[in-house]
Parts: C-alpha cells; sequence; structure tokens
C-alpha cells in the first residue's frame, strides 16, 4: 500500500495538516496511487480522526519515540522545513516534499529547502501550493542526498592539532 509520511516534528504546523487533508491534496495522492496518510501533527491543535479522510486510509499521533519505521515504511515523506525532519528523511533515502512556513518571520526554513532543492536532493512548496506541487511534482529529478563522512572531518582535527 503506496503511503506518504507527513511530519510537522516537535513543532505545530496546522496549516500543513488542514491542507494534505483536504479534498483537493487527498485527490491529487490518490491520483498518484497513494492509499495511506501517516500524519504526524506534534503540537498542533489539529489531531484529525482516522476517518476523516474518505478515500485513504488516515493515521494520525502526535509524537513517538522515533518515527525512523514510519520514514522507512513510506513512500514519500511530507515534511515541515525543520533541518532535523529534512536530513532524518534525506537519510532514509526517501523522495521528500518539504513544506516551508511562510508564516514564520526570518524563514531559515526557505533557505534549506531551497538550498537542497538546488541540489536536487528535494521539491519544497507553501501550503498555498502544495495541492499545485502534488499533482505536478516529479520524483524522478531527485537525487540520493549522500550521507556525510565525519572521519574527514576527524582526521583534519587531529592533522590540525597536531595529534596524527
Amino acid at each position: 500500500m503506496k503511503t506518504v509520511f507527513v511530519t510537522v516534528g516537535t513543532t505545530s504546523f496546522d496549516e500543513l495538516i488542514e491542507n494534505i487533508t483536504s479534498s483537493e491534496a487527498v485527490q491529487a495522492l490518490k491520483a498518484r496511487g497513494y492509499e495511506r496518510l501517516v500524519l504526524q501533527v506534534g503540537r498542533g491543535s489539529l489531531l484529525p480522526a482516522d476517518d476523516s479522510c474518505p478515500h485513504v486510509r488516515l493515521e494520525a499521533f502526535r509524537f513517538k519515540d522515533s518515527i525512523a519505521e514510519d520514514m522507512k515504511q513510506a513512500d514519500l515523506v511530507v515534511s515541515h522545513a525543520g533541518a532535523g525532519s529534512c536530513l532524518e528523511a534525506l537519510g532514509a533515502g526517501k523522495p521528500l516534499l518539504v513544506v516551508v512556513n511562510d508564516k514564520l518571520m526570518n524563514n531559515h526554513q526557505l533557505e534549506l529547502a531551497r538550498q537542497l532543492h538546488a541540489d536536487s536532493h528535494l521539491l519544497y512548496c507553501t501550503c498555498s501550493t502544495l495541492t499545485e506541487t502534488l499533482t505536478t511534482m516529479d520524483l524522478s529529478v531527485l537525487q540520493p542526498f549522500l550521507p556525510g563522512r565525519p572521519q574527514h572531518f576527524a582526521n583534519f582535527l587531529d592533522k590540525a592539532l597536531g595529534v596524527q
């Protein structure tokens, strides 16, 4: 069963939850073959009921100790633009659509999304363009995000400090 996992991290982003569960967005997902929608709603005021989205199987929760299994099972991750959530999804090797909260002031999230999009690691949009993006997105253009190699930095530090 093709699954979309949506995460807002530890914050609240009710506008994303409202938009992804709208009939238009659900129709766009359904048209792409997605049949299951799993929502991690964080501290938001919305916790949609399992029967609130006709035509898809909906599951919603606030928090878990780890969302790694939810990401692993997902065919698509839709996330807020928090760095931790983005890196976790990219590290899991999942196609990622980032929804930037354009209501935040001094929005560093947009900078992160733009850079990772420019490198073809993810797609991004805002809540107002979410349904259109779900309808037109081409996930085949996304490139894998290669994990960092911390040993290179450790070797550099060892050499710089004269330990090596």
